[in-house]
Formats: structure tokens, C-alpha cells, sequence
């Protein structure tokens, strides 16, 4: 249920960014190895084992430059861009970045509309997303924990392990049903193309598309529990299961309703709590249900695992090869690794999107 929604026309000029192409020659040369209106939602249900984010968890930031179509941009309702980010304090440095990168590199920008979920509805940060963005078109809805209560099983990871992790198999119920087709992205993204290049991608008869990684080890994402058993190892029988990252996907959510595919997903994360076959979070009952049966689209549009490993997010170069998005996937997150004064080669090319200010700027300000 929508807690906020937001849509105004843009009015002003874009403005431009550091340029991005420089730096991307260098690390591809030299890769490192190391509306504004409300509606009511039901009142929820306490969890106290979540804590509540506080005012101090939540930063200050610039206010983006506003990007305005251009003349040939459509101003139908069916061409909208549907894009659904997760929010929260801990992330939300991430989203800003992510939507101004979107908003910066896209020739129809005010066609883009944003879904962001939220477990805490805090009026900070619909505060925060209005004074950073004052021309964005968004709704944010809240995403209840309740939803995934005992579903959970322990990952590799902590941050893998929460709700808001999982709240991308539930997007066909969160969001109304006249929204047909989502993009769904993680916040730890920078696109640096026209998302609309991605939104078009043909889905044929397949629910979901991505970039898929055949040469991947798929056997690694789950345990010997599942292989040796006859009947879960048979999951797989006609079809080629190949790796595909849930951080980026284009969902067709009518076929995801018709099908059932939340159901699905959710009985492979109650198998898991009785029997242990994978070791990572929201990602294999996913694949479970739809690996080797998505729309393979170009690697360029996830570059993934720019973070690391899930233990220790030692420092990665890019993958050769074009680029159109940039997934700091994995431990190590760019802001996290550029406050610490300890960045990666590859966080100066999310830096530029960093639309984070201190306290102290803001208040001198």
C-alpha cells in the first residue's frame, strides 16, 4: 500500500555531473586485483526485534539538479519507466546516488517513475527524497516484516539476511496492479546508459530477464544437502541453470501473479529452514524457481560484484566489456569504503553520484 506519492512536473534545466568516461578508460586499462499527495496504509503490527531508525541514522544531502525530457519524449502514461528501489537509513546514500545516476543518463528522465519500499515509513526520509529531488515522480510503500516472519534462514552475511533483502518476491502484491512491468534494483547500483535501453528488452513468454553467467560453478550456490538428494537435484531436469544476479531484473509482474511465483519462491525458503540447502540470503530460492527459464540480457547492464566477496569485500576491477550499470554487489559498499578513506579504485566512479553533505556542512549552511 502506497504510504507517499509524488509526482511534479519538471521544470528547470539539467545540469552535468563529473563526466564518467575518463575513469572508466583508466580502470578498464589498468583494473584493480586487490504526486505530492498521501493515503492511509493499515496500521501494522509491532516487531520489536527491528529496530526503528533515528533522525541521527539519517544524512543530509545535496539537492539534485532536475533532467527534463527532451523534445522527442513521449508524455503518455503507458511509457512510463517503472523502477523499484528498497530504502532504508542504512542504504539510502545508495538510492540518492542510484536515482541521480538513472535520472542524469536517461533522454526521457521525467517518463521514469520510482516504487521505493520501506520497512520503517519514516517522515525523514520522504522528507529527505523530496528536498534531494523535488521533481521526482515516486511513491513508497511499506514493505511488513511480518511478511517474511519465519521464513528467514541464517545467510553467509547478516545484511543478506534482512526483511527488506526479500521484498523483491513480493512485489506483485506491494505494488497496485495496474503496474505491469518493474525494473527492480538494488541500491548499491550506478546506471551510466539510458535505462529505457533496459526497459525495452523483449520478454517473450519469460517472466523475468537479466544477465546471466553460464560459466559460472552454479553447483556453489547450494549445499551438498540439496545435490545428493535425488528428488531436489531433479529441480533442475530440463533446463540449463545459469547464474543471474536478483539485483537487476525486469519483472513482467501479470505473469508473476498468474503464475504464482511468490508461492513458489516461499517453499523453497521453508525447505531451507528444514534442511539447510543453500547458504545465502534472498538470491537461490529465486534461482530454484527460475534459473535457466529467464530473457538473458547483455552483461553490460549488471556489472556485479564490484563489493567484493561476502566475507571480507576485498577491493575487484571491472569485467571486460562494455558497461551500462555498475553493482557494488558483495561486502563492500563505495560509501562506506570512501568515508573510511580506504576506497577501491572502482568507488571513484560511484563518487561522482554521491550526493551526500555532513551535519556539520548542512548546519553551517
Amino acid at each position: 500500500m502506497a504510504f507517499w506519492n509524488k509526482n511534479v512536473p519538471s521544470s528547470s534545466s539539467s545540469s552535468n555531473y563529473f563526466p564518467i568516461l575518463g575513469l572508466l578508460s583508466l580502470l578498464l586499462l589498468h583494473p584493480t586485483t586487490t504526486t505530492t499527495s498521501s493515503s492511509s496504509f493499515a496500521n501494522a503490527i509491532r516487531v520489536v526485534a527491528i529496530q526503528k531508525p533515528t533522525s541521527d541514522d539519517i544524512p543530509s544531502f545535496r539537492e539534485a539538479p532536475a533532467f527534463r525530457n527532451g523534445n522527442a519524449c513521449s508524455s503518455r502514461d503507458i511509457d512510463k519507466i517503472q523502477i523499484v528501489m528498497p530504502v532504508d537509513a542504512n542504504y539510502i546514500r545508495g538510492t540518492m546516488a542510484a536515482v541521480l545516476s538513472i535520472l542524469q543518463h536517461s533522454t526521457c528522465p521525467e517518463n521514469t517513475s520510482f516504487h521505493f519500499l520501506s520497512i520503517h515509513l519514516e517522515p525523514e526520509i520522504i522528507s529527505l527524497i523530496n528536498s534531494t529531488f523535488p521533481y521526482l515522480s515516486y511513491k513508497i510503500y511499506h514493505f511488513h516484516p511480518n511478511r517474511v516472519r519465519g521464513k528467514i534462514s541464517k545467510s553467509i552475511r547478516q545484511a543478506l539476511d534482512q526483511p527488506l533483502n526479500y521484498a523483491r518476491i513480493y512485489l506483485s502484491d506491494i505494488l497496485p496492479k495496474d503496474v505491469h512491468r518493474v525494473i527492480y534494483l538494488d541500491s548499491d547500483i550506478i546506471v551510466v546508459d539510458d535505462i529505457a535501453k533496459l526497459w525495452g528488452v523483449d520478454l517473450g513468454d519469460k517472466v523475468l530477464a537479466a544477465p546471466e553467467y553460464c560459466h559460472a560453478n552454479f553447483t556453489n550456490y547450494f549445499t551438498d544437502t540439496f545435490w545428493s538428494d535425488v528428488n531436489l537435484a531433479k529441480t533442475f531436469e530440463g533446463r540449463r541453470p545459469c547464474y543471474f544476479n536478483t539485483g537487476v531484473m525486469v519483472m513482467d509482474l501479470d505473469e508473476w501473479r498468474k503464475g504464482g511465483y511468490t508461492q513458489k519462491v516461499e517453499e523453497w525458503m521453508l525447505i531451507q529452514k528444514q534442511r539447510r540447502i543453500y547458504h545465502l540470503g534472498s538470491l537461490p530460492p529465486i534461482l530454484l524457481v527460475f534459473a535457466g527459464n529467464i530473457k538473458a540480457v547483455d552483461h553490460r547492464w549488471n556489472q556485479h560484484g564490484l563489493g567484493g566477496d561476502n566475507f571480507e569485500g576485498k577491493c575487484r576491477g571491472l569485467h571486460p566489456g562494455p558497461i551500462s550499470l555498475l553493482h557494488w554487489s558483495g561486502k563492500g559498499k563505495p560509501w562506506l569504503r570512501l568515508d573510511a578513506r580506504k576506497p577501491c579504485t572502482i568507488d571513484y566512479l560511484w563518487a561522482p553520484y554521491d550526493l551526500y553533505r555532513s551535519t556539520r556542512v548542512a548546519l553551517e549552511e
